[in-house]
């Protein structure tokens, strides 16, 4: 089980944080303050003390209170940023003279190695132990040009980890002791050894981790507000929140926020696309925020051996075996086939190297039976085209085993004479077989109020750029981390091609010239709600004289809807634009354990009015579409395609679709799970124990009750009721309130939950009549606890759109 429970709070308050205070001190609320916001949000941070939600809940000034969530970085893998950058065709942006010159962006992330050489620094790593607030000389720089460290070397907000410290120390020094910041700082415009997509911006560094682990999300809001004070024109944000799918979130709303102030907003989508549907992160998911899906590098960075008659057989270690060796020559390598435990070798790999070709049973299976035959490392070449790296290898026996293409393992198959290999430490760039197709963790859609997200996608998987000198100046890392800084990069590229462009209007205007992607399940675009627009394509969005709007249609629940679309035409020339649908994969409705989902295609049926139109040079028409999900569809799918206006001269303009089948609210929350969810608890220091029965509570040293929940789905809120154990009614008909919470995630994992204390008192929270006057304990007795969940999009009114959950007996017995 996973306790997904935060301990930190937003508070969005009706007046000042002065007021907030004076009232907090007079009711006794226990709580330690964390930030104070003024500009993106009116309110502030704060850490509670246990059983204090609903304390703080009845305070007269409180509007609303949002959980403080951690946000996590991407580990670094084991391709080349020059081959990413042509993939997005910033290349040729940049070959045109459009390199960012003049734009400046904002990276919120672990700080930034403003040393290194290609991002202004002078290559000399002066400061390499550590970044302890004293500067060397070298920030700020000519390309590093602002920044503050709002967190300190030490702090890691993961208090599962070895590393957790929640004390930040923040100082002047942005400089980077992690890496990811000085990794996204590159792709977005490193300019030197590796070139990223605008070579020209400056940047503002502003470090929200430590050296180690996670951030919290007050972090990242006040960070944002410091941007916007240092006048940045773009932010990125390769960090988030998963599964906090709301943009009523503080970080997404702040986001919108800054971009009504003019600031264009890129972030990642999120890294957890294994956990299915509705998995994407704030503040990815706000309104006007670019959120941003990972394709997998076109090429990776690849290290290789020799063979007689070839060089350079590139390879990829099999993940979990012993990383083989850069220099020596290995036995001979004998061919043994499929490999498999039912077939017969097809010579002994004793003292050898076993060369076995893939398919029909599993990396580990063929790597374990090579091992019980005396091999001494193991190559594995693919059954089909392309370079591949495995996996699934448990147990591993101290020998190698490594990924060649079929072409490859064909040619070693080839040679009639013994022969050994040759390791080298030589990198290649490699074709990657999964290249331009959607990355494996990159997360899902749509967000709780289906409205389509990402927005579009950029290469994230396999990307090699600049890292702090103290790590070896460069890395390779995978992650939509990688992806945002692409969009941020070409966003910045945009600017300066256009700089009278408002912020609101830079995300239609990249998605009409994006490039939606295939899947590998079907020659069709891959899932609307896993990659949005397509691949950026930054050279196409930059000559573009065509803009329709809005940028993406979201159709919400049921069977379809309508759209109009306004096309205008910025050309010298009369255009004539000729309308038609493209189809995407649809994904079933979500699993629960694990979070999955069956793919479908089963396209949407979309008529146009008028089916074609004539666009005057300087002049806007408007185009109705008619889209209805096609009835072969499961319930509760997500479906979605492409609406495409064509030119006379073949260039083609695209506006990104999605919608839910169905009834949204038939979507079970409280989903009950293998531990019997939801549970009164007792809280214990290895955590919660069910009480099924019911139990009584003393309320003296933190014995007080807890209700354990699992969350399947996002909620729009939950309240939990006390109630008179004899009656099943409220204990008063308003006055019986515990917490209310609203806009809440759902968990991350089908065993994950959040628990929710209850302090022993009641308080008017549902009709607004909060303050000290109106919180009151409950006398000693008998009671029970009802909660109730109000679905995603749900009418309080329609008892169809909530779910409730009764507990057993709470026997309250003060001493």
């Amino acid at each position: 089980m996973i306790d997904e429970t935060p301990s930190a709070y937003f508070v969005e308050l009706k007046g000042s944080a002065a007021a907030f205070r004076t009232e907090a001190k007079a009711t006794g609320l226990q709580y330690s303050e964390r930030f104070t916001y003024n500009k993106l949000f009116n309110g502030l941070s704060i850490k509670l003390g246990s059983g204090q939600l609903n304390a703080l809940q009845g305070l007269s000034n409180v509007k609303a209170t949002y959980p403080v969530l951690r946000a996590e970085l991407e580990p670094t893998s084991t391709t080349d940023l020059a081959t990413a950058v042509a993939m997005t065709g910033a290349d040729l942006a940049n070959g045109s003279g459009f390199t960012g010159t003049g734009v400046k962006v904002a990276v919120m992330d672990t700080g930034v190695d403003y040393n290194h050489a290609d991002l202004g620094g002078d290559g000399s790593d002066s400061d390499a132990a550590s970044n302890d607030g004293a500067f060397d000389g070298d920030f700020p720089n000519s390309r590093v040009t602002t920044g503050w460290d709002f967190v300190g070397d030490a702090f890691d907000a993961n208090e599962n980890a070895a590393t957790y410290n929640p004390v930040a120390t923040p100082d002047p020094d942005p400089d980077d002791c992690h890496g990811h910041g000085t990794h996204v700082a590159g792709i977005v415009g490193a300019n030197g050894a590796v070139k990223g997509v605008a070579p020209g911006v400056t940047f503002g560094a502003y470090r929200v981790f430590g050296c180690n682990g996670s951030t919290t999300s007050d972090i990242m809001l006040a960070a944002m507000e410091r941007a916007l004070a240092d006048g940045m024109h773009v932010l990125n944000m390769s960090i988030g929140s998963a599964f906090m799918t709301w943009p009523q979130y503080p970080t997404a709303a702040g986001a919108d926020a800054l971009v009504d102030a003019g600031m264009v907003v890129v972030a990642s989508i999120g890294n957890s696309g294994a956990d299915g549907l509705y998995s994407a992160g704030a503040p990815g998911v706000g309104n006007k925020v670019i959120g941003t899906a990972s394709y997998d590098n076109s090429h990776v960075s690849a290290l290789t051996f020799d063979a007689p008659g070839r060089t350079g057989i590139a390879y990829l270690p099999i993940t979990s075996t012993e990383d083989p060796p850069t220099s020596g020559t290995t036995p001979d390598v004998i061919w043994v086939g499929r490999g498999c435990n039912v077939d017969t070798y097809l010579g002994n790999p004793a003292g050898k190297v076993a060369l076995i070709e893939r398919g029909a049973c599993t990396f580990a299976e063929k790597y374990n039976k090579a091992v019980a035959n005396g091999a001494v490392d193991v190559i594995i070449h693919n059954n089909s085209a392309g370079l591949f790296a495995g996996g699934g290898i448990v147990g591993v026996a101290g020998i190698s085993a490594v990924g060649i293409s079929q072409a490859d393992g064909l040619y070693l198959r080839s040679l009639t004479t013994p022969f050994g290999i040759t390791w080298t430490a030589n990198r290649v760039n490699a074709a990657n077989p999964t290249g331009g197709q959607i990355s494996s963790f990159s997360s899902y859609g749509m967000n709780a109020e289906l409205t389509l997200k990402p927005d579009i996608g950029a290469p994230g998987g396999l990307i090699r750029s600049t890292y702090p000198l103290e790590k070896g100046a460069y890395a390779i890392i995978s992650g939509t981390s990688m992806a945002s800084p692409h969009v941020a990069g070409a966003a910045a590229l945009l600017r300066q091609a256009r700089p009278t462009l408002a912020a609101s209007e830079f995300a239609a205007i990249l998605q009409n010239s994006a490039d939606p992607r295939n899947s590998p399940l079907a020659a069709l675009p891959d899932y609307v709600h896993r990659q949005g627009a397509g691949m950026v394509d930054i050279d196409d969005s930059i000559l573009s004289t065509t803009t329709m709007t809005p940028g993406k249609v979201s159709l919400g629940e049921g069977e379809g809807g309508t759209a109009t679309i306004s096309i205008k035409n910025s050309s010298a020339s009369e255009q004539t634009y000729t309308m038609s649908h493209q189809a995407a994969l649809n994904t079933g409705p979500n699993a629960n354990s694990p979070f999955s989902f069956t793919a479908q295609f089963a396209p949407a049926t979309v008529s146009f009015l008028p089916a074609s139109v004539i666009v005057p040079a300087g002049g806007t028409a408007t185009v109705v579409a008619t889209i209805v999900a096609n009835p072969g569809i499961l319930q509760q799918a997500q479906y979605g395609g492409y609406l495409r206006a064509t030119t006379g001269s073949g260039q083609v303009y695209r506006v990104p679709y999605a919608g839910l089948k169905g009834d949204y609210q038939s979507i079970q929350v409280l989903h009950p799970t293998a531990n019997g969810f939801p549970w009164l608890a007792k809280r214990s220091a290895t955590g919660y124990t069910n009480q099924p029965t019911g139990a009584t509570y003393t309320f003296v040293d933190g014995d007080i009750p807890y209700f354990v929940a699992h969350f399947r789905h996002q909620a729009r809120n939950a309240v939990f009721t006390v109630l008179d154990a004899a009656t099943g009614l409220p204990v008063d008909p308003e006055f019986s309130t515990i917490i209310r919470e609203d806009y809440l995630p759902r968990n991350s994992t089908s065993g994950a939950f959040f628990a929710y204390s209850w302090d022993g008192k009641r308080a008017f929270v549902d009709n607004g009549k909060k303050g000290k006057e109106h919180r009151r304990g409950v006398p000693d007795g008998q009671y029970k606890v009802r909660l109730t969940v109000l679905k995603a999009l749900g009418d309080p009114a329609n008892p169809a759109h909530t779910e409730t959950w009764t507990s057993p007996t709470i026997t309250i017995d003060r001493p």
